[in-house]
């Protein structure tokens, strides 16, 4: 009889293994065998836990995405004002876990399985739309919206660019040197466009109002699925 509480442990020791099996090989042409080996199960107790592989892999950017999330809600709340919260944002985005290079290589797996995945494709445009909506939510503030949503459309190329940069392996920039080169990019364009008066009166936001679910819905609005 399998222990209690084993099988969360068992599924998210298997979500890790996949994510570095993806790594090791740039590519999702892994097989339910290797990603057992490397979590130390056997392939039967995986297909037990998610029933084919396609199933672990959509498991695992979904766990990518979590943590994306949970991480990018806790920074926000620490950060005091709109420049401080776009600040988190872009910190966040190269945060260690996400920039390491085995992480980068399955996001650009993911990114090519998108092309032939519908399901995959979902998960990015839910990626893409919350760190649009945790962008504008700080940049408006700042200046004209206009300008927010070419700033916010600026800032997510650069983040994209920087991990296809890294991914390079032989010309890596970092994290810092990343993060820097965002800010930038931020703090020129935002010295180019300042806000009005009546824009820099308004109520500040908190950078959380709106924000994105996991499923890609807001938090004001009612929920229809399963949360993701």
């Amino acid at each position: 009889m399998p222990k209690v509480g084993m099988e969360p442990m068992r599924r998210k020791a298997l979500v890790d293994a996949a994510l570095r099996v993806i790594g090791d090989h740039g590519s999702l042409s892994v097989t339910m065998s290797e990603i057992a080996r490397k979590a130390g199960v056997s392939p039967a107790l995986a297909h037990h836990y998610f029933g084919s592989k396609e199933q672990l892999l959509i498991e695992t950017i979904r766990s990518l995405l979590k943590q994306l999330r949970d991480d990018a809600v806790t920074a926000l709340k620490a950060a005091p004002t709109p420049r401080a919260r776009l600040s988190a944002v872009i910190s966040v985005s190269f945060h260690a876990d996400q920039f390491a290079p085995q992480t980068i290589a399955a996001w650009l797996a993911f990114y090519a399985e998108a092309q032939r995945s519908e399901e995959t494709r979902r998960f990015l445009v839910i990626y893409a739309r919350r760190l649009r909506s945790n962008l504008l939510a700080n940049l408006k503030p700042l200046c004209p919206v206009d300008v927010a949503e070419h700033i916010a459309e600026g800032v997510a190329a650069m983040i994209d660019g920087l991990y296809i940069r890294q991914s390079l392996g032989s010309t890596p920039i970092g994290a810092e040197a990343s993060i820097a080169l965002t800010e930038d990019y931020v703090t020129i364009q935002l010295d180019r466009h300042p806000a009005s008066l009546s824009e820099a009166g308004a109520a500040p936001s908190s950078g959380l109002s709106g924000h994105l679910l996991p499923e890609g819905r807001r938090e004001s609005e009612p929920k229809h699925r399963k949360d993701i």
